[in-house]
This record gives structure tokens, sequence and C-alpha cells, in this order.
């Protein structure tokens, strides 16, 4: 069983490389580089120093952004779970900017804020906000009212309710979509650092585009926000099974 599971887990990149570089064989003017050439960009670029300045600039813009986003978001995700009229009159003006793509954002956040981190941090912060709320409004909703309904006869002030109740039973629905959002705001990020930032993994493909087409530096990029990602994506998969929201899993069930 582990032998096989050994050559499944082998062959399917083995054989993604072996089409790769069939289709770099057969493409014109060497506009798919070859695998060879790829990690031989992406060696140079790890010795010269460059990769990491790019890959530090993008994860630090994407961990600014997205935790003002979910110290913005989360809290008031919760409060209008329980503040009904208050949902009422805000869900209006949630449900017009969720629709708007981020990217459409990045004329106002160059005029804002200039070219910089900070433009970026604010691209990231408006890709996830409305989502957050929406999704920590959900995941109090859900629930259950027998738990509310104990927590207020202990006496629990809002504050300890929201901490030691509401916050535990909507954890796994939440992180849920906190994973959900992340790799959306990754994807945003890439593409904002094409216009509005002059670092980072979007930059550094859009500077080997326009550095007479320099394709392996392109893909060597492109390859960089794939492992970066999927690096993001199992660190919140990691916050998932946490004893925590373990815990909250078993209590819900």
């Amino acid at each position: 069983m582990a032998i096989s599971r050994t050559l499944r887990l082998v062959a399917v990149p083995l054989l993604f490389l072996a089409l790769w570089q069939l289709a770099a064989g057969r493409s014109p003017s060497h506009v798919i580089p070859t695998p060879h050439a790829v990690a031989t960009a992406l060696s140079k670029l790890a010795k010269n120093g460059s990769l990491e300045k790019d890959i530090v600039a993008s994860v630090f813009r994407i961990t600014w952004g997205f935790l003002l986003a979910c110290l913005f978001a989360v809290p008031l995700g919760m409060f209008l779970a329980l503040y009904r009229r208050t949902r009422m009159a805000l869900n209006p003006l949630l449900q017009l900017l969720r629709p708007i793509s981020p990217l459409a954002w990045i004329p106002l956040s160059v005029l804002w804020f200039g070219i910089g981190d900070s433009s970026a941090v604010f691209l990231i912060f408006i890709a996830c906000a409305p989502t957050l709320v929406l999704i920590t409004l959900a995941a109090v909703s859900n629930v259950k009212t027998i738990y509310i309904d104990a927590g207020r006869n202990f006496g629990l002030s809002t504050a300890n309710l929201l901490w030691r109740v509401i916050l535990p039973a909507a954890a796994p629905q939440l992180l849920s979509g906190m994973r959900t959002t992340l790799a959306v705001a990754w994807s945003v990020l890439v593409a904002g650092e094409m216009i509005a930032v002059n670092s980072g993994l979007g930059f550094l493909i859009m500077d080997a585009r326009n550095a007479g087409n320099r394709f392996d530096l392109v893909f060597a990029g492109m390859l960089s926000i794939g492992i970066v990602g999927f690096v993001l994506d199992a660190a919140m998969g990691l916050l998932e099974r946490t004893d925590f929201v373990r815990w909250s899993l078993a209590d819900r069930a």
C-alpha cells in the first residue's frame, strides 16, 4: 500500500513535467519555456536574492491586509448577527460592495495611497472585508440557540458570551470561510502587484514580461506564486485542525 501510494504521488508530477516538456518543444518562439529553463531561472533568482525579496514583500502585504480585514470584519459580523436592526440597515451596503471586483479599486488605491505597500494592503483589505463580514454573520447565525440561552442564563455579559460561547461554536465554519477568502486575496494581491507596486511576485512577472519577453522568468514567478499560495492554504488548513476547532466540531455534533 505504501509503495502504491508513493507511486501515485510521484506519477502525477512526472506526467505533468513530461506534458510540459512536450508543449515547450512544440511552442513557437519558446513562448513556453522548458522545465529546465524555468528551474534555471528560479535558481538564478534565488542566488541573487530577488526571489526572496519578492516573496517576503508579497507575504508581508497579504499578512497585514488579511489580518486587518479579519480584525475589522469578524467583530462586525458577530455584532450584526446579534443585532437585527443594525444588520438590516447595513446589509444593503454589504451586498453592494461584495460583487465589486477588488481590481476595480486599483485606480483609487493608487490615488489615495500611492505606489507601495499601503496600496496593496488596502486592496487585500477591500477584497476580504465584505465577504468576511457575511461569512461571520452566517457562522454566528448558525450557532445553536440553546448555547446562547445557556450562556445568558449563567449571567454572561455580551462580550463574554461572544468570546466563550459564540466564537468557539462558530469557529469551524468561520475558519473554513477565512481559508477560502485568503486564497482569493492571494490572487488579488498578485494582480494588484502588477500595477500598484514595484516589488513582489506579481511585479516579478510583469518586469520579466517587459524585459524582453523573459518567459522563463514569467513561469518562475508563476510557479513561486503557486508554491507560496499552497503554503498559505496549508497553514490555514492546520489552523482548522487545531484542538480548539476539533472540540468545537465535536461539541456541535
